[in-house]
């Protein structure tokens, strides 16, 4: 995904995760007030309302009585930052001359439509069930537009990611160091059942082990023939270890099950294993680091760099974004009553 795309998703102000209902006080109406000057505008708390509607409804449903009161101040205080924000940022491209073209906000539709490969027809029923209609949607994402070209004027010249800064995070985190002894592992494992003992009908006990057979086998076969392990454990394991890409760590040798400890002793560093029986699937092991030691890398340089280089300039960009806001908001006329 490009710089912007991700800045774009970055930036999503949290007063506009998907609104669900209106939170009203105990007689059914909101009653309205200013609650902000920002510059030459103000803000009234039926906006805020009306912004974190879903929210406050959430808060409702899910706080007990006795906090409520307390969580919708703060979620008050929370949205009413985010929106001030959002005024400033309007009030600074109105200053510099900056415009967005409703053929900018389609652009920025379509985005969203092939990122979440939904039609436009989904997103509208999406936003309908959850309280928001096409023109509350479509300002929210001129907003982010307006965002994304006063950063580019503003912020994005400033950040440099140098060589040596993707080095250092490729070393810290891509990189281990292991002690002598130990096996550090990836693991895919596709599971029959749930637990070692479980009770299913014969018949449907084969089937359920030839169905976790075959998928383990085709599996198995992409990662021997070179795919990505990480990525096959993260699409198809169905153990814990999957959320890490199958990263289980460095186990000593007396540590592991049996059946894990026959499968991997005798590879050598980047090998897979044999396919496995376990009491409830199947398993197969990628050797990081054999009992010598050493250091292990968990990924090429080569294949990583851009990936860190990406990384690193989102931590930037959330650095010089926070500093960015803040000298504009010192610089503006800004007083709340809430």
């Amino acid at each position: 995904m490009v710089a912007n795309q991700k800045f774009f998703l970055l930036l999503i102000p949290t007063c506009f995760i998907f609104l669900l209902s209106l939170f009203t006080i105990a007689n059914g109406e909101v009653v309205d007030r200013v609650v902000a000057e920002v510059n030459n505008e103000v803000i009234t708390l039926s906006e805020i309302e009306e912004e974190g509607k879903g929210q406050f409804k959430q808060i409702a449903l899910k706080v007990a009585p006795e906090n409520r009161f307390n969580a919708i101040e703060q979620l008050r205080k929370d949205i009413l930052r985010s929106m001030i924000d959002q005024k400033l940022i309007r009030q600074e491209a109105a200053e510099q001359g900056i415009i967005v073209t409703s053929e900018e906000i389609d652009g920025m539709v379509e985005q969203t439509l092939l990122a979440n490969n939904i039609s436009k027809e989904q997103l509208l029923a999406e936003l309908e069930a959850n309280g928001i209609d096409e023109d509350s949607f479509r300002s929210n994402l001129e907003s982010q537009i307006y965002q994304t070209k006063l950063l580019n004027r503003d912020v994005r010249s400033r950040i440099v990611i140098t060589e040596e800064a993707i080095l250092d995070f490729y070393d810290t985190s891509y990189t281990k160091h292991i002690p002598e002894g130990g096996y550090y592992l990836l693991q895919i494992g596709i599971s029959w059942g749930e637990t070692q003992g479980e009770n299913f009908d014969p018949a449907e006990l084969e089937e359920r082990k030839l169905s976790a057979l075959q998928r383990a086998e085709r599996v198995h076969k992409l990662a021997q023939s070179g795919s990505d392990f990480k990525e096959l454990a993260r699409k198809f394991s169905d153990l814990p270890s999957a959320a890490e890409g199958g990263d289980i760590g460095v186990f000593e040798e007396d540590e592991m099950a049996s059946y894990m400890r026959g499968a991997v002793i005798s590879l050598n560093p980047g090998q897979v294993s044999a396919l496995i029986e376990t009491p409830v699937g199947y398993q197969f092991f990628k050797l990081l680091s054999s009992k010598q030691g050493g250091i292990v890398t968990i990924a090429p340089y080569s294949e990583v760099k851009e990936e860190i280089r990406e990384k690193l300039y989102d931590q930037e960009l959330r650095k010089e974004f926070k500093e960015w806001i803040e000298q504009i908001r010192g610089e503006a006329y800004i007083r709340t009553s809430l």
